[in-house]
Order: C-alpha cells, then sequence, then structure tokens
C-alpha cells in the first residue's frame, strides 16, 4: 500500500506545482535555518575528550589575602607557581599536569626561511597521556626530564611539516631564543574543540605548535601568554612569577573514581587549612572541584549569542511550518470531491489519513533536501565570519541525519491537522455537491 499512497502523492503533488513549492520552499528555509544554528551549537558545545572527560577536574583554591573578601565567594581560576608546585609534588591524583601558555621564537635551521613566533604550551609530564594526545613520531618527556629542566621539546605535524618536510624530527635541534632543544615527539593531527585545558588562550584556539617541559621554559625566560590576576603588592612581573602572589597557572587533574574524586576535594581543604596556618593563605578554606564538562559550562565557553540565534531559527521553522499547515489544509481541502470518491468506494478515513500523510512525508523529504543545501550554504557563510569557532562549522553524519529526521518528523506533525480535516468530510455530500 506505501507504494500506492507514494505513487497518489506524486501525481498530487505534480497537479499542484505552485503550491507544493511554495510548501517545500517553507520546509527548506526553516530547516536550513535550524540546521545552520544548531550545528555551529553542536560543535561549540561538544565533549573535546569523548570518554576521558568524566575522569577529569579543575581544582580551585583560594590563596589572596583578605582584600574584597566574601563568604562562598568563587576561587580564582587559576592556581600560583607554588600553590601548582605542591600539588604536583602531593601527587593525589592518577595523573595531573600544571601548565601554561605562551610564544617562542623558532628559529629554522633552513637558511631561506625567517625566524618566526609559534604559539606553545608549557607543562608536564602527564599532560600528554592524560589528554589522550596522540603521536605521530616519539613520545613524550618524562616527569625526570621536568625535574632536571631538560631542553626537549614535542611540535605539531603542522611544524614538523613545514620545519622538517614531514619527516621524523625526533632527535633533531630546534632552536628557540637562541637555545637549542632535542625534537622528542611529534604529535599528530589534535585539535580538541574548545580549547578546555586553558580557556584563556581562546576558547577555540588552535592547539599550540610547541610544548616545552614548564620548567624548562622558565629556564629559559620563554616569554609567558595569558591571564594574570595578582594581590597585595604582587606586580606580575614574569621575571619573578614563581614568588609573586599572582595566579598565571592551570592546572589539571585525573581521578578515576567518584571516591577518588571526594577524597581529592577533602585533600584540598587541609592543604587549604594547612597553608592558613602557615600563614601563606589569609580566606576560610575555599575549594571546588569542577569536572571537564562543568569548567567548560563556568568560563561560559559556548557565546551566547549563538544560543540565541539557534532558538531565534527554531522560531522561525515553527513560524514556516505553521505557513505549511495553512497551505496543507487548503490543498487537502481543495481535493474533497477526490477524497470523497475514494471513501465512496470503500477507503476508510485511516486509509485516507494515511495516503495524505505519505504525501505530507514527501513534502518533507524534499524540504529536508532543499534545508540540507542552504545549511551548507549557511554554513560556508559562517565560516568566513572573524571568529575563532568559525572555521568549525562543518555538518558532520550526525547532523545530516538530524536535518532528515527533523525535516521529515516536523512535516508530518505539520500534516497531522489537515488530513485530520480532510478525513472528516462526509462522501455523500461531496459527491452530491459534484
Amino acid at each position: 500500500m506505501f507504494s500506492y499512497y507514494l505513487d497518489l502523492a506524486l501525481r498530487s503533488l505534480r497537479r499542484n506545482r505552485v503550491l507544493t513549492a511554495l510548501m517545500v520552499l517553507a520546509i527548506a528555509l526553516g530547516i536550513g535555518a535550524s540546521m545552520t544554528t544548531l550545528t555551529v551549537l553542536h560543535v561549540l558545545s561538544g565533549d573535546p575528550l569523548p570518554g576521558s572527560s568524566d575522569t577529569l577536574f579543575y581544582p580551585q583554591i583560594d590563596p589572596r589575602d583578605m582584600d574584597g573578601y566574601e563568604p562562598n565567594k568563587e576561587p580564582p581560576r587559576q592556581v600560583t607557581w607554588t600553590d601548582g608546585q605542591n600539588l604536583m609534588r602531593a601527587k593525589r591524583g592518577d595523573r595531573q599536569a600544571l601548565m601554561t601558555g605562551g610564544a617562542v621564537p623558532v628559529q629554522p635551521a633552513q637558511s631561506g626561511m625567517e625566524p618566526f613566533y609559534s604559539d606553545a604550551r608549557y607543562t608536564t609530564a602527564d599532560f600528554f597521556p592524560m589528554f589522550k594526545v596522540p603521536f605521530l613520531y616519539g613520545h613524550g618527556w618524562s616527569a625526570a626530564e621536568d625535574e632536571s629542566k631538560a631542553r626537549v621539546v614535542v611540535i605539531t605535524r603542522t611544524l614538523n611539516d613545514k620545519l622538517f618536510g614531514g619527516k621524523d624530527s625526533t632527535g633533531q635541534t630546534l632552536r628557540m631564543k637562541d637555545l637549542a632543544f632535542q625534537v622528542i615527539g611529534v604529535l599528530d593531527t589534535w585539535r580538541p574543540n574548545p580549547h578546555f585545558y586553558d580557556v584563556y588562550m581562546g576558547n577555540y584556539a588552535a592547539s599550540e605548535d610547541v610544548f616545552v617541559p614548564l620548567s624548562a621554559s622558565r629556564d629559559a625566560h620563554f616569554d609567558h601568554n595569558g591571564s594574570t590576576d595578582c594581590w597585595g603588592t604582587g606586580g606580575g612581573d614574569p621575571e619573578h612569577a614563581e614568588t609573586s602572589p599572582c595566579v598565571w597557572l592551570q592546572f589539571w587533574v585525573q581521578l578515576d573514581s567518584a571516591a577518588k574524586v571526594a577524597s581529592y576535594k577533602e585533600f584540598l581543604v587541609h592543604y587549604s587549612q594547612e597553608q592558613k596556618s602557615l600563614g601563606r593563605f589569609e580566606r576560610p578554606a575555599n575549594v571546588r572541584l569542577p569536572g571537564l564538562m562543568e569548567w567548560l559550562d563556568i568560563n561560559k565557553v559556548v557565546p551566547g549569542d549563538v544560543r540565541l540565534q539557534t532558538w531565534l531559527a527554531f522560531g522561525f521553522l515553527l513560524v514556516c511550518l505553521v505557513n505549511t499547515v495553512g497551505l496543507m489544509l487548503a490543498k487537502f481541502l481543495r481535493r474533497a470531491g477526490e477524497l470523497g470518491v475514494r471513501r465512496a468506494l470503500g477507503a476508510s478515513k485511516r486509509e485516507v489519513f494515511a495516503q495524505l500523510l505519505v504525501e505530507s512525508g514527501v513534502i518533507g523529504l524534499a524540504g529536508a533536501i532543499g534545508g540540507l543545501l542552504l545549511a551548507f550554504l549557511g554554513l560556508w557563510l559562517v565560516r568566513l565570519q572573524p571568529s575563532n569557532y568559525a572555521s568549525l562549522a562543518h555538518l558532520d553524519l550526525k547532523m545530516l541525519f538530524i536535518t532528515f529526521v527533523l525535516a521529515i518528523g516536523s512535516t508530518l506533525l505539520a500534516g497531522l491537522l489537515p488530513a485530520w480535516r480532510a478525513c472528516q468530510i462526509t462522501p455523500a455530500l461531496q459527491l452530491k455537491s459534484q
């Protein structure tokens, strides 16, 4: 019966080309606008580390003085050098990483290539296994190399292609700020979105090209980029960042069970109380331990205008569906005579209703195809914008599937009322009027 209903639907749609085109256009416009904004929201609010994010946490403690103190106010979103080192040495997590961002002057060995600055990540050994960073060649450094301030470096595939022609460059020398660093690893393609581990460098910034041990970066006096918040007499002098009362480092910890999460939070409370007794902390213990996804929510990583645009687009889709309901109602009621004949020949209300819903589904399918094309156009326009997330706006298979489900489902829903009204017509009255 479905093939019969499909044949009737196609015949009906061809008979009323203008009305059919208006309905398809209304659905296509609504779906195109909705899927463009929904795809952008999907990309920006996704899990940057699927399968691992539920074990990653961002400890927060409050080392500030009493100036401006308010009970239960959120602690700073970064840590001082002293606290970062203390938490690293405590080793209470399954893994932990202390880090910050910067920029380094790269001096290529090739005579024809000018020196250039490259974004860098100064971090500790657990960064790579904790964040599941893939390697193309080599490996990361060890905790012993952190301690010894070893001048080793891990670079990205992009930088490796630029400097070494894509070959295995492990063991090669990379000069930065007139200092020689040995390449020990080359990362494969890796760009977590959002840039969760350091939102101060841009919520959707590209991954850094150079990774250096944090201790070696301080020893080499590499430039630090990012946020620095100080209190008291702290002036944020980069040459004395280790001793200044300033927060400027990010600290992440991996905790593989709920019991470890509770234990670590208790450890943070005890640590804060200990530092207060030593005179370093002035405020009462005030700690937080948000998970990765909660941390993204706290920092409002997804731009508010993207959420607003998504709601507006779905509002526009609703308007398009209301117009489609009106057009379908006019179309189905115009065919009252034809439907009356079918009823008189023995077709039940249920069969006529199914026939009209199949016709609605065909309109929805055509609208989905048109909406998909408009969504591709909309996402292309988004990628032309200067926003740092613009290049991420691509339609994946999941969103492609949602496009068709949303278009066909919403059109079937819109067709329920017109189909039901058309089925209520009494066949005898229609035949008499004909």
